[in-house]
C-alpha cells in the first residue's frame, strides 16, 4: 500500500494447519544472513529470497518522494517482515524501512544478527506476541533467537512493553486455563490474527 506519505509492505502468513509444514526444516543447517551477518532460519531464508526481488524493486519504484517505510506481518509474514526489514538495512540501506511490526512471529536468526536488527531498529522495532501463542515459541533456543522490543499481550488483552519472569507465568497458566474443555489448544487459538486484533482495538480505546 502506498501515499504521498507512507508505504505499507504486508508480508502474508500462514494459516495455524500449517505451521509444522514450514517449521519441518528448522533442523536442517541455517543459511548465512543478510550482508552475512549471522544466520537465519532456512525455510525463512529461502521464503524470503523468493520474494525479496519484487519487494526491493517495488519498493525503489514507490518511494519517490520521501514517504517513511513500514514492514508488517503475522506467523510467517511476520518472519518475513523482520528480515527483510533487516536484509533492506545491511544490504540496501537507501530503501531501509522506518519501523517493523510483526505478530506471532517465530524466532528467525541467531544472536549475532539479531543484535545487528535491535542496533538498526532502535524503538522502531515492535514484535506483538499474544499471550499464549504457540509460534514465537518455535524454532527452539538457543539456535535461534527473537529481536528485542516484545511487546506481551497478556490473558486480559494488556499490552505490556515488560513483564517480570512470575507475573507472566502466572498470566500464561492463566490463559492456558481459561477455557476448561481446550487448554491444550489455547496456544493456537492465540495466534490467530483477529484475536491480535481485538486486543489491540482494546488497547486503543
Amino acid at each position: 500500500m502506498a501515499s504521498d506519505r507512507m508505504i505499507v509492505i504486508g508480508f502474508r502468513g500462514t494459516e495455524p494447519v500449517q505451521i509444522r509444514d514450514w517449521l519441518t526444516d528448522a533442523v536442517t543447517p541455517p543459511v548465512p544472513g543478510p550482508a552475512g551477518t549471522g544466520y537465519i532460519h532456512h525455510g525463512f531464508g529461502e521464503a524470503l529470497e523468493s520474494i525479496f526481488p519484487t519487494v526491493r524493486d517495488g519498493l525503489a519504484d514507490l518511494r519517490d518522494r520521501e514517504q517513511s517505510v513500514w514492514f508488517t506481518g503475522h506467523s510467517l509474514g511476520g518472519a518475513l517482515a523482520m528480515l527483510a526489514g533487516c536484509r533492506m538495512y545491511l544490504e540496501e540501506p537507501q530503501l531501509r524501512a522506518d519501523g517493523v511490526y510483526t505478530f506471532g512471529q517465530p524466532r528467525t536468526c541467531d544472536r549475532l544478527l539479531a543484535t545487528a536488527c535491535n542496533k538498526g531498529f532502535k524503538d522502531r522495532l515492535y514484535r506483538f506476541v499474544n499471550n499464549n501463542d504457540i509460534v514465537p515459541q518455535m524454532p527452539p533456543e538457543p539456535a535461534f533467537t527473537h529481536v528485542e522490543s516484545l511487546r506481551y499481550i497478556d490473558s486480559e488483552g494488556k499490552v505490556h512493553t515488560t513483564l517480570p519472569f512470575v507475573p507472566g507465568l502466572v498470566d500464561r497458566v492463566g490463559g492456558m486455563t481459561a477455557d476448561a474443555f481446550a487448554p491444550a489448544s489455547d496456544g493456537v487459538r492465540d495466534h490467530f490474527m483477529n484475536n491480535y486484533v481485538r486486543a489491540l482495538e482494546r488497547n486503543l480505546a
